[in-house]
């Protein structure tokens, strides 16, 4: 699914009515049976709705739809927000093909809840068309107080384009927002509805088309929104003569006293992702234990010096291994020691084969950022949580989390790497500046570990063939995928990584099975 900013659907709209000459009211009365269609969809032919519509565009689509489900019998009150004076332009055209006596106009506090409040709690449904995209600032007087009436009424609520109170583009709720049951929006998803916490508010998101021309579809910048229907043409099915030999080998330098947790889940995840064959390169005296830790993974002991750290001793070591490898992944749990961040520059100066940096690896290039402009490999992964991102910028947290997007889009372009900025929403950005954003995961991945599963899911991939950008996409959205088959059956809480790991070939199994119906149905066999 593509997803956009407020900014370009606002410019497609504008490019739709001045370039392809689609007259404004063609595009708000498809938007309005958009919306009408899924009110019959989802609560029937007959049925009681309150539409409240501010004074803008939102406002006049409710307009078209009180006037549509009007026509079809159902029992309609419409609330404006405003005065009749203050509506113009398309939305009063709509006003006025409205019978006067289904509107009511409330601009003052208190007579929301004075004279209206029993129309909407006993409504079958609440039409929102308060706000849509263009808003900008926190919602105050009549229109939060309406907000905070619809929210707390307990009826279902359709959402016009957004749930009126959330920001179009960045998800952030402006002072107080709508929590709908639907959402209906035209041409595109917005960012909005899928960015944390704009898509808790949005319920299920319908996309209607409004005819708004291919060509400016298929032009309009925006994202990747990963869902089963964008990630399933992605998979590779397995031949049927296929051997260990074909699915790669991939190399993981990982662990460390404390941290052989780290190194197990990376490498046992990498096996459950697919690879053919996979090692592990271990401070030699952790090698027993992770020998036990890896059942189907290798373990090479590499020089510590009985310390359970790696330093540039191992460099050597490390080096002879790389050859018939087809990934490598460095950093879980290796420790931050200065011998190890030494190790861990000098092997992304290095390492020629693609590369998957996480945790300590990320940790040790934040030291010198430099050395990653002196990585040899044109393949590199960095998966960095908002924490390890802030190190890697020396900025906080906070200034990370408020524009994930850009931060991960400039920092992949600055560098010349694939980043996987990891939270909820994962955002992956490309070297050439596209961005795609994950839609599986849920609460319960909130755990130590996952990012561990992560890194050996990405650098199997890798090991198997697939380029980086789909290795990442894939990777992230299989391991939130995977986390999702886990809270089927067991709840969002007390999941752990381990869990994740072990539903990894269900949640494989489970996309490839549906991309077959979905093949037979595209033939006519299903």
């Amino acid at each position: 699914m593509r997803v956009v900013t407020a900014h370009t659907m606002q410019e497609t709209d504008r490019r739709a009515i001045e370039e392809f000459g689609i007259p404004g009211l063609e595009l708000m009365e498809k938007a309005g049976r958009g919306c009408v269609d899924e009110v019959i969809a989802e609560f029937g032919l007959k049925g009681r709705a309150v539409i409240m519509s501010g004074k803008g565009n939102n406002g006049g689509d409710g307009y078209v739809i009180a006037r549509l489900l009007s026509q079809k019998g159902w029992n309609i009150k419409v609330i404006i927000l405003a005065e009749r004076e203050q509506i113009g332009g398309d939305a009063a055209v709509n006003l006025e093909k409205i019978p006067a006596e289904l509107t009511n106009f409330c601009i003052h506090e208190g007579q929301l809840s004075a004279l209206h409040m029993d129309d909407i709690f006993q409504a079958d449904v609440v039409i929102d068309a308060l706000l849509g995209t263009g808003l900008r600032s926190d919602v105050s007087g009549i229109y939060l107080e309406a907000i905070e009436l619809i929210n707390t009424s307990g009826r279902p609520v359709l959402s016009v384009d957004i749930p009126s109170g959330i920001h179009g583009t960045t998800g952030r709720v402006l002072g107080a927002a709508i929590r709908a049951y639907i959402t209906v929006t035209f041409a595109f998803a917005k960012l909005g509805h899928v960015l944390y916490p704009g898509a808790e508010h949005t319920g299920r998101l319908v996309v209607a088309d409004i005819g708004v021309p291919q060509k400016l579809i298929e032009s309009a910048s925006g994202y990747d929104f990963l869902n089963e229907e964008t990630i399933r043409p992605m998979l590779y099915r397995r031949d049927r003569q296929a051997h260990k030999g074909v699915f790669g080998h991939c190399l993981i330098i990982a662990g460390s006293t404390g941290k052989t947790g780290a190194a197990s889940l990376s490498a046992n995840s990498a096996v459950r992702a697919g690879s053919g064959l996979v090692t592990l390169a271990i401070a030699e005296s952790l090698n027993s234990i992770l020998e036990v830790k890896t059942t189907e993974a290798m373990t090479v002991p590499l020089p510590d010096a009985g310390s359970g750290h790696l330093s540039s001793s191992a460099f050597p070591v490390i080096e002879k291994l790389l050859p018939g490898k087809d990934a490598v992944a460095l950093g879980p749990g290796l420790d931050r020691r200065p011998g190890t961040v030494a190790l861990v520059q000098a092997l992304v100066e290095a390492i020629n084969l693609p590369l998957v940096i996480d945790a300590d690896g990320l940790n040790a290039l934040a030291e010198d950022m430099s050395v990653l402009r002196r990585k040899k490999s044109r393949n590199v992964i960095l998966t960095p949580h908002p924490g390890e991102m802030s190190r890697l910028l020396g900025t906080s947290i906070p200034d990370v989390d408020a524009i994930r997007i850009s931060v991960a889009q400039e920092f992949a372009r600055d560098y010349g790497v694939y980043l996987v900025l990891k939270g909820a929403r994962t955002i992956i950005a490309s070297p050439d500046g596209i961005a795609a954003i994950n839609g599986s995961g849920n609460p319960g991945m909130a755990t130590g570990g996952m990012g561990d599963v992560l890194t050996g899911i990405i650098v199997s991939l890798l090991g198997q063939g697939y380029s980086s950008w789909d290795a990442c996409r894939l990777g992230v959205f299989i391991h939130g995928y995977s986390a999702d088959r886990v809270a089927e059956e067991k709840g969002e809480i007390g999941i752990n990584a381990t869990d994740v790991q072990e539903k990894l070939p269900f949640a494989y199994n489970k996309l490839l099975k549906n991309t077959l119906l979905s093949n037979l149905r595209m033939f006519g066999e299903f």
